[in-house]
């Protein structure tokens, strides 16, 4: 057994936030089974619902994922008839997502999903957005230390 109290599985934060992300992916999956949809798909579709016609880099950006991933999700977004892209006009470099009508009358059903799965943490709203919220600047002050530490390289 280990002296270091610190090393116990319960006692790490990475573990709680694993386990949790296990769980609520899980429960996102059986429900967007139903739509053919992956819970990275969702994801993808998220960004687009919140702002239609995003460059690609936007969404790398936003969803923090490399080419290498983001490229076959939306290769199969595109077969499934739910995006589409097109370079733009002033900078053909550039390629942006739009929503197809099928992605857009879609949305209200993952809308009923979103609230399925947030009345399944059993969270009042308040600590709802509270935990979001905390989650969230952890987030930021992880990668901000991520950042620093690449720029010292």
């Amino acid at each position: 057994m280990s002296e270091y109290k610190n090393l116990q599985l319960d006692k790490q934060l990475c573990f709680a936030l694993y386990s949790a992300t296990n769980s609520i992916t899980r429960l996102y999956r059986s429900l967007l089974d139903e739509f053919e949809l992956t819970y990275p798909q969702y994801l993808v579709l998220l960004v687009l619902w919140e702002k239609d016609g995003v460059a690609i880099k936007e969404v790398m950006k936003r969803l923090k994922l490399d080419t290498g991933t983001l490229s076959p999700m939306i290769k199969r977004l595109q077969n499934a008839g739910l995006v589409k892209k097109e370079r733009t006009s002033q900078d053909e470099r550039i390629v942006r997502l739009y929503l197809t009508e099928k992605s857009k009358n879609l949305e209200p059903f993952i809308a009923q999903i979103q609230n399925k799965v947030a009345c399944q943490t059993e969270l009042p709203s308040k600590e709802f957005f509270e935990l979001l919220d905390r989650l969230n600047h952890l987030t930021d002050s992880l990668n901000n230390k991520e950042d620093r530490q690449s720029a010292d390289l």
